[in-house]
């Protein structure tokens, strides 16, 4: 069983940044993809960025050169630092794990745990 606990989030103004973080627990967390998904009301969820226990990462076109994911292994949390914010990034924003030594990339049907959820709001 995995547990994800979120933080960050919030509100900034367009061109301002901020920072997720989130921290894994359970079974083999260390070699599972960690990352980011996110929603706009109406809208499915889609994958923002994600990065493998080895460091290996993948981002949306979309947030590419603008938010960069981040690994502390020792810690067993991720971040999302998140510049040049938009208003196209709001939305809540999930973390995710997926499962041991497979790859979530983008995919949400490789998405095994989900976080609470947290808000950002570029206005």
């Amino acid at each position: 069983h995995v547990q994800l606990v979120e933080s960050g989030g919030g509100s900034v103004q367009a061109g301002g940044s901020l920072r997720l973080s989130c921290t894994g627990s359970g079974d083999g967390i260390a070699v599972r993809d960690m990352g980011w998904f996110r929603q706009v009301p109406g809208r499915e969820r889609e994958g923002v960025a994600t990065i493998s226990g080895g460091g290996s990462i993948t981002y949306a076109d979309s947030v590419k050169g603008r938010f960069t994911i981040s690994r502390d292994g020792g810690k067993n949390t991720v971040y999302l630092q998140m510049n040049r914010l938009n208003v196209g990034d709001t939305a809540s924003y999930y973390c995710v794990a997926g499962k041991p030594y497979r790859r979530v990339e983008l995919s949400k049907s490789e998405v095994t745990a989900w976080g609470q959820g947290t808000q950002v709001t570029v206005s």
